[in-house]
């Protein structure tokens, strides 16, 4: 039965465990190249303090695990994360100690941050890269992106550029101010997710679970404070506002999405399908399509940032840019290289065409079973084949389909699947967000066991005293 104990205790272990990785975060993490107040205090110990942060993911799985096992339970209580209350409650336990952290498992808040000060100093951020900008903000972006034109929406630049106001181009602070943005977003997702759920059939404790307790989200939406908390947070609440008939507001809501990043426009989808219902074809598709144009265009030339974003959406397809498509490409590239056959890049251009061929046949499925599965479980996995085989994955970009799949999937395989492969892709990326190298690798093992032996050891000095209080209730 699940008892307040159980809650504290998973809240508590995976506090540890982002605690203990918000610590090594400041040795492992994706430092600034300046030293900066507590952040570096710990830089010359990366390699111990890589080991630590592994072990406080670990730390982090398991806490999960163990909450998503007791959701599972009869006797919920009104403190669980059953409830919107206690959804926030837990991840705020997961979530505090990455705050004050530096930036983890990804360089890209800088980008974010150079890109706000470009908008704010009149740089067309679509044609030019962050090193027309220089200065301090610049050289904290990796060098493969010092050139490269944004691919994010007039919504999302607007917010940065006024975070870089807001902040003075002062690092620190910026970074700090774009995670409160990012928990904007993310507390809009734990609002709105149960009741998308709770529409689509689903038990919205599980949605919570696997759309907002699972760690890509402390990780990435928290402690890397990536966009897709915004887009996520502004899709979850139009769609939440469609499935309750209010289709203007929500296909704005939709359009903002999408002016974030580009992906969440396929929620339009959602809105179109959900307002065919009530309105016939005619009348929703004029409704969706002209109310979104009209949005998109009037936020586009409020803010003055303009339509350059269309043509930088190639800006992700980097030649180092990974994902099943150019894995694909990159096995193919080897063998005619091992062949001495001359192919240039047509090796990595088919790995691309298979992918996006995978991606044309995901679609094509959910278009046919749009009906049996519902159009919110329909996008969902069109999103994450998007994220999976398009030439560019990240290991947060599974979120794009994830939090829709998690309140629209039911129970089975699918749901499993997605839970393991969440776990999987928390360990993927090194904190410091660069490739790992043989040695980064043993030490990121070492420290996952010594996570699952210190879980044990606990689990063994404090098993005796849960059954005594067990008895004594």
């Amino acid at each position: 039965m699940l008892t307040p104990r159980s809650v504290s205790a998973y809240r508590l272990l995976g506090g540890a465990g982002t605690a203990l990785l918000a610590v090594a975060g400041c040795g492992a993490g994706a430092l600034p190249v300046r030293d900066v107040l507590w952040w570096t205090a710990l830089r010359h110990a990366d390699r111990p303090t890589l080991a630590a942060g592994y072990a406080g993911l670990t730390l982090l799985a398991l806490a999960w695990w163990w909450a998503g096992r007791d959701l599972c339970r009869p006797g919920r209580t009104t403190d669980s994360p059953a409830s919107v209350r206690g959804a926030a409650l837990t991840l705020a336990w997961w979530a505090a100690p990455l705050l004050l952290a530096p930036p983890m498992f990804s360089r890209d808040v800088y980008s974010y941050l150079a890109q706000g000060a470009m908008v704010l100093a009149d740089l067309d951020v679509y044609r030019v890269g962050v090193a027309h900008l220089g200065g301090p903000l610049a050289v904290e972006v990796p060098q493969m992106w010092q050139q490269t034109p944004a691919p994010y929406g007039p919504v999302f630049l607007s917010l940065a550029a006024g975070v870089s106001w807001l902040t003075g181009g002062h690092l620190t602070l910026g970074v700090f101010t774009l995670r409160l943005v990012a928990l904007v977003g993310v507390a809009l997702i734990v609002v709105n997710l149960p009741s998308v759920a709770q529409h689509c059939g689903v038990d919205p404790a599980g949605a919570l679970w696997l759309g907002v307790l699972n760690p890509l989200v402390p990780l990435h939406l928290v402690a890397g404070a990536h966009n897709e908390a915004v887009m996520l947070g502004l899709l979850v609440f139009g769609l939440r506002l469609a499935l309750s008939d209010r289709f203007a507001v929500a296909t704005v809501l939709v359009t903002l999405a999408g002016l974030v990043k580009v992906p969440a426009l396929l929620g339009l989808l959602v809105v179109g399908a959900l307002a065919t219902r009530r309105l016939g074809t005619r009348p929703a598709a004029l409704r969706v399509v002209g109310l979104s144009v009209a949005s998109g265009v009037a936020v586009t030339w409020a803010s003055g940032i303009g339509y350059g974003w269309v043509g930088a959406l190639a800006t992700p397809v980097y030649r180092h840019s990974w994902s099943i498509s150019t894995a694909l490409g990159r096995c193919a590239q080897r063998l005619a290289d091992s062949l001495d056959l001359e192919l240039g890049d047509a090796p990595m251009r088919a790995g691309v065409l298979v992918g996006l061929l995978g991606l044309f046949a995901v679609a094509v499925i959910a278009w046919y079973q749009r009906h049996r599965m519902g159009p919110s479980y329909a996008v969902g996995l069109v999103l994450l084949a998007v994220a999976l085989l398009g030439p560019a994955t990240r290991p947060w970009y599974v979120l794009w389909g994830l939090v829709l799949l998690a309140a629209a999937a039911p129970d089975g395989r699918l749901r499993q699947a997605a839970s393991f492969a969440v776990t999987v892709l928390a360990f993927a990326v090194l904190p410091s967000g660069f490739g790992p190298d043989f040695v980064q690798v043993v030490l990121a093992a070492v420290g996952v066991f010594t996570g699952l032996a210190a879980a044990a050891v606990v689990g063994l000095l404090t098993r005796p005293v849960a059954l005594a209080l067990v008895g004594r209730r």
